[in-house]
Parts: C-alpha cells; structure tokens; sequence
C-alpha cells in the first residue's frame, strides 16, 4: 500500500486509514514517554464508532475517549509491539503484544489481535479486539498461573 503522510492532513475527511498510518500511529500510542495519548489516532476513527472488547461493549466518540482516558489513568506504563498487520477490503488486522505495568503491579504481556472495519471515508467504524485479559495477567503471578491454566485447560478444553 501506498504510504500516506498523516503529518500534513488537515480536514477530517483526509484522515483514510491505511496499513502503513496504523503501524506507525499504535506504535506511537503507547510508546510515548508517561502516559499513553490517543489523540494523533482518534481522527482515524469515525464519530459512530463501534470498540468491542472481552470487558466492555460502547459506540460513539464520546465513550471511546472515555475509555481511552480510563486505560491511561490506570496504568503506569503501556508499549504496543505491532507483530503482524494485513489489510483487505475495508478491513484492517492486526497482530500485536501490549506491555502494561498497573500502578501497583509488575508489568504484564497481553497478546491479542484486532480488527478494523473502514467506512466508505477511511476511517474505522468498528473495532473488535480479542485477548485472553486474565490469562495473560495471570501468567505473571507465580503459582497462580499455572493453576489457572490448569483449571481451564480441564475446563474447556
């Protein structure tokens, strides 16, 4: 795909997503000294956005923000490592490994994926992400995470 200087957009409607802006812009996210900001990816997102995670389901701008602010307020620390990205269509997927440090815990390796579905302007309209949130938190704990692997692989599977 083409690569496409985000830095000089300025209207709204010039911010199309492509796999090379997300590559550059989640990796950005979260890799910035302090606290995370969204801010340079929120105008890639549609004002009706969809975000569906394993904890919460919310629409529209207002209540993806909101969200954002909350990850941010509750961790010390967060990097996005990008692992693989393929686009098709109006979708976007991503590969990634988030490291996040809570405020008062070791840091902890999340491992998920996400989708993104583009509307006819560019700009994301959907975002499901998938994770095992608790599995991999737990991983960290000694002991503990291996008895809860245990009790899920016996569980399920």
């Amino acid at each position: 795909m083409e690569k496409t200087d985000f830095a000089q957009q300025e209207k709204p409607d010039d911010y199309r997503l492509t796999i090379d802006i997300v590559e550059d812009l989640w990796s950005k996210t979260y890799n910035t000294a302090g606290k995370p900001d969204w801010s340079h990816i929120l105008p890639y997102y549609d004002k009706d956005i969809y975000f569906k995670d394993t904890i919460q389901g919310l629409r529209g701008m207002e209540e993806f923000k909101a969200m954002t602010e909350r990850l941010a307020n509750r961790s010390k620390d967060l990097k996005m490592k990008i692992v693989n990205i393929a686009g098709q269509g109006n979708l976007i997927f991503l590969e990634w490994e988030m490291t996040i440090s809570y405020k008062k815990n070791p840091s902890s390796v999340l491992y998920g994926s996400s989708r993104l579905t583009l509307n006819d302007n560019g700009k994301i309209i959907e975002q499901r992400d998938y994770y095992d949130l608790w599995g991999d938190i737990f991983d960290n704990i000694p002991r503990f995470g291996k008895a809860y692997r245990k009790f899920i692989k016996r569980k399920f599977g």
